[in-house]
C-alpha cells in the first residue's frame, strides 16, 4: 500500500481540501471502511470494531514497513480521560495509571467558568500551566511570605514549585480551560492538600487558639465536597485583589510564552520556555511547536529527558525509534497525550490540512535537543559516506545550521 492510500484513511476531504465539518463527516461515514492490509499483507476486518477509532489511527492500523517490535504504547486521549463535573467546572487528568510509560510527568485538562474558582490548594510536585482558552486570575505566596497575583490568556504559562500554595480563578467573558503538567507520573489531582480539607479535620478550639477568635467562628465551615472547583462571582480588576502593603515575589509565577521571539522557518515554528527566560519553573521546561501542512519536525532526540506531549491543534504522526530495531508510528489529534522516552530518536508531520500546534514538556530545567541532520553535517563526510553509502546530492544537502521543523 502506498502511503496515498495509507493517509487516505485520515478524514475525507474534498478536492482542494475545502469541505464544511459536517460535509467531511458525511464524506468520512460514506467511504469504504479501511482494511488491515497491504499487498501480500493482512487481511479485511469484518468486525465488530470501531471504525471512527480506526480512521483517527491508520498508523496502528496499517503501521508503516518500518515499524517493527514491541514499543510500549506511547499515547493517550484526554477524551478517553475520566470527566470530574463540579459546579464551578471540570477536570480530568491522564497519568502513570492512564499512560503507563509515563512515570516522570502527569497532565491535567481543566475548564474553569467565568467565576469558577479552583479551591486554595498545594501540591507535593510542581505544577506547570499553558493557558489554552479564556483568562483567569492566579494567586499565590512563597515560603517567604510574598505575595502574588495576575491575570493570564491564552498562550501564557505558569509555575508554583512544590508547596506553594495557590489558587486559580476564570474571569468574564467565560472563564477558561488550561492544561497543567506535574513532575510526578503518580500525581492525582483528586489528592490535594485543600484549604477547606484541613479546616474541617482540625480540631475547633486548635482554630481558635491559632486565629486568635472565638471558635465559633468556624462553626458554618463547608464541607470540601462543596469546594474544589466550585461557583462565585466573578472578580473585580486585577488592581483590586492585590493586597496593600504585600512584598511581591521577587521571581513572578507567570510567563507569557507567546511573546518570546520563536526559532522560524518557512514550515513552522519553535518557542523555547526553559529556566532561561522563566526563572522560577525549576523542573520543567517545554517548547510549543507549530508545523504548517506537510511539514516536518525533523529527526531528532532529546539528551537530558522524557518526552511528555500534548496536542492543541491538527492531525500528526510521530514515528519513534527505539533501538535494537524497534520503532513504532502513532497518529494524534487535538486532546491527545503523546510520549518519546529518553534519548529515542523521532519525527512528528503534520498528516492534516491545517497548522499542526503541540507542546513538547521535559522534568529537566533547560530544553536540549540533537538534531540528526546537524550531527552528519558536523560529522567528517568520509565517516558518514562509509555509514549510509550517501550520494553526492544526498550528502550536499546535509544542513550545519539546525532546522526543528524542516522547510518544505
Amino acid at each position: 500500500m502506498d502511503e496515498v492510500t495509507r493517509r487516505a484513511m485520515l478524514a475525507a476531504t474534498a478536492a482542494g481540501g475545502v469541505l464544511t465539518l459536517a460535509s467531511a463527516a458525511d464524506a468520512q461515514s460514506a467511504a469504504p471502511p479501511p482494511q488491515p492490509l497491504r499487498p501480500g499483507y493482512g487481511g479485511t476486518d469484518p468486525g465488530p470494531r470501531n471504525l471512527e477509532r480506526d480512521r483517527q489511527n491508520p498508523d496502528l492500523l496499517v503501521p508503516p514497513p518500518t515499524d517493527h517490535g514491541t514499543l510500549p504504547n506511547l499515547r493517550f486521549s484526554f477524551s478517553d480521560a475520566h470527566m470530574r463535573e463540579e459546579t464551578g467546572g471540570w477536570t480530568r487528568q491522564v497519568t502513570v495509571r492512564e499512560l503507563g510509560i509515563s512515570k516522570d510527568l502527569a497532565g491535567v485538562n481543566m475548564r474553569l467558568n467565568a467565576g469558577g474558582i479552583r479551591e486554595l490548594h498545594w501540591h507535593k510536585a510542581a505544577e506547570w500551566a499553558y493557558m489554552l482558552y479564556g483568562t483567569a486570575r492566579i494567586t499565590a505566596i512563597d515560603a517567604q511570605g510574598h505575595n502574588f497575583v495576575d491575570d493570564v490568556g491564552v498562550g501564557d504559562l505558569w509555575y508554583f514549585p512544590p508547596g506553594v500554595p495557590h489558587s486559580i480563578q476564570g474571569l468574564n467573558p467565560d472563564g477558561c480551560e488550561f492544561l497543567l503538567v506535574f513532575d510526578d507520573g503518580d500525581f492525582d489531582e483528586d489528592n490535594t492538600f485543600l484549604l477547606s480539607d484541613w479546616f474541617k479535620h482540625t480540631p475547633n478550639e486548635v482554630l481558635s487558639k491559632n486565629f486568635g477568635v472565638p471558635g465559633s467562628s468556624f462553626a458554618h465551615l463547608p464541607d470540601p465536597s462543596e469546594l474544589y472547583i466550585f461557583a462565585a462571582p466573578v472578580p473585580g480588576p486585577l488592581e483590586s485583589d492585590k493586597i496593600a502593603g504585600a512584598t511581591p515575589v521577587s521571581s513572578g509565577f507567570s510567563h507569557k510564552m507567546l511573546a518570546q521571539q520563536p526559532i522560524r522557518t518557512k514550515s513552522g515554528s519553535v518557542r523555547i520556555t526553559d529556566t532561561s527566560v522563566f526563572a522560577v519553573s525549576k523542573t520543567i521546561s517545554a517548547a510549543l511547536v507549530e508545523v504548517l501542512p506537510g511539514g516536518l519536525r525533523e529527526l531528532h532526540w532529546h539528551p537530558n529527558n522524557n518526552e511528555w506531549q500534548y496536542y492543541i491543534e491538527g492531525q500528526a504522526r510521530m514515528g519513534v525509534f527505539a533501538a535494537s530495531g524497534q520503532a513504532r508510528t502513532f497518529d494524534f489529534q487535538a486532546g491527545d497525550v503523546g510520549y518519546v522516552p529518553f534519548a529515542m530518536g523521532h519525527y512528528i508531520e503534520n498528516t492534516g490540512s491545517m497548522p499542526l500546534r503541540f507542546l513538547e514538556v521535559f522534568k529537566s530545567s533547560y530544553y536540549a535537543d540533537v538534531s540528526l541532520n546537524q550531527w552528519l553535517a558536523l560529522t567528517p563526510p568520509e565517516l558518514v559516506s562509509a555509514h549510509l553509502r550517501l550520494d553526492v546530492q544526498a550528502m550536499a544537502a546535509l544542513r550545519k545550521e539546525k532546522f526543528p521543523i524542516v522547510p518544505v
